[in-house]
């Protein structure tokens, strides 16, 4: 089959996905249907989430696995901080990308256009279990979401989000115990003034690319974005991993000799 074959296959493929999602009531319609990339495809098992997330330093050690297959998977929180500090998530992306509009917000509002950010487009057709990623551009003043689409994001099961951008309602998101990551924040709503052009395809945050399907792990230092066929890999390596630091830790409180401790610090770089 020929990559313009494939291409059609893949497009009709999602074509009647949507239509099964609609008469299912789960297509919120503020988005073309060729706009959006993907509805199905695999998500992380609930039990592997959760092992990730029994892990005591979740991104630091998952960066360090990523680093080792030459995979540049990490932003620190330093970029896209976390609201809610003390959290973790680990959940399968889904993303969306928008592009900020060429009206002024003013004309469309006389115009009576219609809202073309969506949010609810990506909760309606995700998966309980979900991580929403959303890049606009990192842009700062206007808002991508806010307490509502928060509220509709963990009625329907997603676990937390990551914003290349700004979100606004912060007591809202407070209120709800909803973890996000974001660049900044704001007041300013981005109707009239962002558009969703993209839904399940690739997306930038900060140096990043994430794809669907990427398992997302977030802490208060920052996110990683672990490639799908990587998945129980990288958990294999971090747990093993893990054991050798609680063995290092008791041995450093025994105060052993650096020739114990030496091979077990090699052993999280190997």
């Amino acid at each position: 089959m020929t990559l313009a074959e494939k291409a059609m296959a893949s497009s009709q493929s999602v074509a009647e996905e949507y239509e099964e999602y609609k008469a299912a009531g789960r297509i919120w319609g503020q988005v073309p249907p060729e706009r959006i990339k993907k509805i199905k495809f695999p998500r992380v098992p609930k039990e592997t989430t959760d092992k990730y997330l029994a892990l005591a330093d979740l991104t630091t050690t998952v960066s360090d696995i990523l680093d080792s297959f030459g995979i540049r998977g990490t932003v620190a929180a330093s970029h896209i901080k976390p609201l809610l500090t003390g959290r973790k998530i680990a959940g399968t992306a889904v993303t969306l990308r928008s592009i900020p509009e060429r009206k002024t917000p003013t004309q469309g509002a006389h115009d009576k256009d219609p809202i073309k950010m969506s949010t609810r487009e990506v909760y309606y057709m995700g998966e309980p279990g979900d991580v929403l990623v959303s890049d606009f551009g990192g842009n700062l003043e206007v808002s991508n979401m806010g307490g509502q689409s928060c509220l509709v994001a963990k009625t329907t099961g997603f676990v937390g989000a990551i914003v290349n951008g700004a979100i606004r309602d912060l007591n809202a998101v407070h209120e709800l115990d909803y973890p996000v990551w974001c660049k900044g924040l704001t007041p300013i709503t981005g109707k009239f003034r962002m558009e969703a052009i993209e839904i399940n395809g690739p997306v930038t945050v900060h140096d990043i690319v994430v794809y669907p399907g990427d398992l997302i792990v977030a802490d208060d230092s920052g996110f990683c974005a672990v490639p799908y066929e990587l998945v129980d890999t990288v958990l294999e390596q971090a747990i093993a991993i893990e054991k050798a630091e609680d063995v290092m830790r008791d041995l450093i409180r025994a105060k052993r000799p650096i020739s114990e401790l030496r091979p077990l610090f090699r052993k999280r770089y190997d």
